[in-house]
């Protein structure tokens, strides 16, 4: 088996419940490098975000940002899907007409959440490292890759059946990104599409990749590459988008996995 390229969302996958890396993941990647392997945090957090997390490896990670919207690679953006102006300004008036999401327009250099919201910064700065609080969102003009929305009642995959998917599919890539999260793109954005793109930058082939995932912004990845592992703590009916299944974050599924093919 030639791996080229390994992927891994972090959330739940990559990092534990309290939001660490893997014991000594810096150095296994740095080994993984040496021996001529990329690897790439494909996550929905932005990409500002990533490059906080990982600063010992900013000159060798690849970095898929906002769930394939934006990816970088030593220091430029190789790839951006940027939502209309309009296009995103219409999902702030959905938002702001439902009762339980709270809207985030996510600018390639900050998160754009309103004044009203600022008692959930805790939890959005978790994710989003560098946030604009405004007094109203529908005045926003950035350049954006993604609009999220954020559910404190933990119920987004209901909410994506039952409001989101109605309204912005199939005219957009929707995404339910985890318990608190939906996350839109452009059409056809999604991790799938950025493998697949990086699989043509590194001029490689889908059987020298590998990705480990969790969740359903991660199937498109999981059923592009061929060596895709679904972690164990990953709800059962994701079992059908993936190859393997890897131990749970909190036993650090994907460092061992690397350790093993190292």
């Amino acid at each position: 088996m030639t791996i080229k390229l390994i992927a891994s969302d972090m959330d739940h996958t990559l990092l534990t419940e309290s939001g660490q890396l893997p014991p000594n993941f810096i150095p296994t990647i740095q080994h993984l490098h040496a021996k001529g392997v990329q690897f790439a945090a494909a996550s929905g957090r932005p990409m500002y975000t990533l490059k906080q997390m990982f600063p010992e490896l900013a000159d060798t990670m690849v970095y898929v940002s906002d769930n394939g919207g934006a990816i970088g690679y030593q220091g430029k953006t190789l790839f951006k899907s940027l939502l209309p102006l309009a296009d995103y300004q219409r999902m702030v008036q959905f938002v702001n007409q439902t009762p339980d999401g709270i809207g985030v327009i996510c600018g390639m250099d900050a998160a754009y959440v309103e004044t009203q919201y600022r008692d959930y910064d805790a939890t959005l700065r978790q994710f989003y490292a560098n946030i604009e609080y405004v007094p109203d969102l529908t005045q926003v003009s950035v350049e954006a890759n993604k609009f999220t929305i954020y559910f404190p009642g933990k119920d987004s995959q209901a909410q994506y059946e039952a409001v989101f998917a109605p309204e912005f599919e199939p005219a957009y890539s929707v995404t339910v990104a985890g318990v608190e999260w939906i996350d839109i793109m452009n059409q056809g954005i999604d991790k799938g599409h950025a493998m697949r793109f990086l699989a043509d930058y590194f001029n490689i082939t889908p059987a020298q990749m590998m990705a480990f995932g969790d969740t359903y912004n991660d199937k498109e990845m999981l059923q592009t590459v061929e060596h895709s592992y679904l972690m164990g703590n990953a709800a059962d009916d994701m079992i059908q988008y993936a190859t393997y299944r890897a131990d749970t974050n909190e036993n650090y599924g994907v460092l061992k996995e690397i350790q093993k093919l190292l």
